[in-house]
């Protein structure tokens, strides 16, 4: 069988069926249109080892003497006997490629071990952007059922990649970086929150050695799932290295009868020669493309989407104080202040004083609001905004009449509800799962939510999750993979009955972050903490793998409400104006020359937003560690010329995120720009007047250029750089590059 080659964006990936398994030899560098004779590849054989060569499969299997982590762990069950074909041994049946696939080049994989009766599917696409994905279906062939435990999806890296960076964090930090060499053995993250988890890696990322932002090789993974699961690599005593990741399935949580099939969650996969900043592009291009992607490209033929809205979320503004009268106040003022979406958190629903009741309960609270959420919604969209409401469907306070009167809808290990002596998992935030896979419990749902956008000009849900589905059963088996599954279908169908309703996902802030749920969401909430220093490495770092017109950044108040931090606003605003903009905060009382800089601000980002969520992502290698040096740029080295005279081409923030050893920043060059253009760089923000500008610099003289800006080409800024203004800590300026 002839090797299959897929390559596009300077990617290629090249498989061998020599073995008899199919085998990836080559992820990586583009190769060009013409391969030599694989068999040189043939390594040698040391001592005491196997006597043939091994192949790091497709699906790395023991049958083949693969040492490291199988790919497919399972065993048969026939007479009452487990354990039967605990080893396949999977041989291609089939290689098929469709090298003019919508969006890139696909190919399709069979392969099958007849003794054992089961059989692998494997679809792999390497889309026009260079994003591979690749998922496998296994389907039991045989007369008797076949637990499966794993089914694992991994790739190859180069043996010059050495290190490995994920990401961890907690509630409040979420998706902070850490590193480690890449050593033999197994390193393996483990989510067992039932959703995607605060500490989650959204990233798995192996690169040579220092790899950067902007320099090194990377090779990167990210699997599209929000329920249990493993991220790891693998390194074997040969030397070689696998990334991969898998569902966590739980005890006999797939039992695959004969002739039924499991399909693993898409593994998204990028190569890149050019640092983090290459990766990011990949994924990038891949949700840009996408027909139903916010702002669909205009390579995909359909409406541009419309710019995303300014919001005022009323969380950090009222908190579970619903008062009409209130809310009529603060849309006056926001509206006046330019907010284009207004989003009602949470509090509106019956019994819902505070976080101990109400859930499941999604009826509008008749006491609260006599005339229904209307008076509200009217006075919302007669000031030019768009109404948005807070739910979570998926929760249930115990102290509600849902649960009162369908006990047996409640999540638990137990086969009996709690009312008929079942155990109930532990309490979070006063809250329990409610059982997705009961299709009543699920009916009930989504009438519900289903009924709340028929009755009511709603045109966005903020989706909310603020617990870990833990001891997470459904009729005393565990059921977090059926769980998950019913919750996307949850989303689907409502999407489908309701395709003109945006919705965010937010989980207790961002443990809820991945691909499989952006399929089916409008944007995430990466935190739920808004102070302006956390955000910055939170937003950085989601980044990486999300756009920014997919990430919710708003302005919270003076003094954060999780950290009790104080920021002067300018720098509030800059770290939230890259990404999805709003505000959570009672703007009401933002009064003064604070007012007219906020309202100076949301301009700003009207301006610049096509830009910002159109554009490049950059971000600097910079020495200081006290600084970072990030923006977008539009459209890019690869596409010179196609910038107009006098159009801004660049947006770049620096941030001081703390003091430096250096008394002076020294020059910072700006990466990104088209080395031979020409542009005029200006600090636009914060301006002199505005209420906190004395706050940001500390320093007798500026540099020469800030008050009248420079001109220089593309190479000489980054290269030579400019000299910058010594910010104080926890302070951010934002430069404009105008093309020439």
């Amino acid at each position: 069988m002839d090797p299959l080659h897929l390559r596009s964006a300077g990617t290629s990936l090249v498989m061998s069926f020599d073995s008899g398994e199919a085998e990836i030899i080559h992820w990586g560098a583009d190769l060009g249109t013409t391969l030599p004779d694989l068999a040189i590849l043939g390594d040698p054989i040391p001592h005491s080892a196997i006597d043939a060569t091994v192949p790091a499969g497709l699906l790395p299997q023991a049958s083949s003497s693969w040492r490291g982590r199988p790919a497919l762990r399972g065993h048969r069950i026939a007479d009452g006997v487990s354990g039967l074909d605990f080893s396949v041994r999977l041989r291609t049946v089939s290689a098929s490629v469709d090298g003019n696939a919508a969006g890139g080049n696909s190919a399709l994989i069979v392969q099958s071990d007849s003794d054992a009766g089961i059989t692998v599917s494997s679809s792999l696409t390497l889309h026009d952007g260079g994003l591979l994905e690749l998922r496998h279906t296994v389907t039991n062939d045989g007369t008797t059922p076949y637990q499966l435990d794993e089914l694992a999806t991994v790739l190859p890296v180069a043996p010059d990649a050495v290190e490995l960076l994920d990401l961890t964090g907690r509630w409040c930090r979420e998706r902070h970086p850490q590193r480690r060499p890449i050593q033999q053995g197994t390193w393996v993250r483990t989510g067992r929150h039932g959703r995607t988890g605060h500490d989650s890696s959204l990233l798995f990322a192996a690169g040579t050695a220092g790899f950067g932002n902007r320099h090194g090789k990377v090779w990167a993974t990210h699997l599209a799932w929000s329920g249990n699961h493993e991220q790891f690599a693998d390194s074997i005593g040969d030397g070689r290295t696998m990334i991969g990741g898998s569902e966590l399935l739980g005890p006999a949580e797939v039992t695959l009868e004969p002739g039924a099939s499991y399909t693993t969650p898409a593994l998204f996969a990028a190569y890149s020669d050019r640092g983090l900043d290459g990766i990011s592009e990949a994924f990038y291009s891949w949700f840009r493309s996408r027909p139903h992607h916010v702002l669909p490209a205009a390579a995909t033929g359909l409406p541009v989407g419309k710019p995303r809205p300014v919001v005022l979320n009323t969380w950090e503004a009222v908190y579970f104080d619903h008062n009409l009268a209130t809310l009529i106040e603060l849309a006056d003022s926001a509206a006046e202040l330019g907010v284009e979406r207004f989003v009602l958190d949470d509090g509106w629903f019956r019994g819902r004083r505070d976080d101990h009741a109400g859930l499941g309960d999604w009826y509008v609270d008749e006491s609260l609001w006599p005339d229904g959420l209307t008076p509200l919604i009217e006075a919302v969209t007669s000031r030019g905004m768009e109404f948005g409401l807070w739910v979570e469907p998926e929760m249930v306070n115990l102290d509600s009449d849902v649960a009162r009167a369908h006990p047996e809808w409640i999540v638990g290990p137990a086969a009996a509800s709690h009312k008929d002596g079942g155990r109930l998992p532990l309490e979070w935030r006063n809250q329990h799962v409610i059982d997705l896979v009961n299709p009543e419990a699920w009916q009930y749902i989504f009438d519900r939510v289903d009924a709340l956008l028929r009755e009511n000009n709603i045109s966005y849900l903020k989706w909310d999750q603020n617990r870990d589905l833990l001891e997470h059963g459904h009729a005393g088996r565990s059921s977090v993979h059926e769980q998950t599954l019913a919750a996307y279908r949850l989303f689907d169908e409502l999407k489908k009955a309701h395709p003109g309703v945006e919705i965010e996902s937010c989980s207790s802030g961002g443990a809820r972050v991945d691909l499989g749920i952006l399929e089916r969401t409008d944007r995430i909430w990466a935190s739920d903490c808004n102070d302006a220093l956390e955000r910055q490495t939170i937003q950085r770092w989601t980044g990486l793998v999300v756009p920014p017109e997919l990430v919710g950044g708003h302005v919270g108040p003076t003094t954060s409400h999780t950290t009790a931090r104080t920021h002067d606003l300018s720098f509030r605003a800059i770290t939230a104006l890259f990404g999805h903009f709003g505000m959570e905060w009672d703007v009401r009382g933002v009064q003064g020359t604070e007012r007219e800089q906020l309202k100076r601000f949301i301009g700003l980002y009207k301006e610049h937003r096509g830009l910002i969520h159109s554009g490049r992502m950059v971000r600097a290698d910079v020495a200081d560690g006290s600084l970072m040096l990030h923006g977008v740029v539009a459209p890019g080295p690869a596409e010179p010329g196609t910038v107009q005279p006098g159009t801004t081409a660049a947006l770049f923030a620096l941030v001081s995120t703390g003091t430096s050893f250096a008394e002076q920043t020294g020059r910072i060059t700006i990466p990104g720009l088209e080395a031979d253009r020409g542009y005029r760089v200006e600090a636009i923000f914060p301006a002199p007047g505005d209420a906190d500008y004395a706050h940001t610099f500390t320093q007798v003289h500026p540099p020469a250029w800030l008050t009248d800006g420079a001109e220089a080409n593309g190479r000489f800024l980054a290269e030579v750089g400019l000299p910058m203004p010594i910010l104080n800590p926890e302070h951010a300026i934002v430069l404009r590059f105008t093309a020439l």
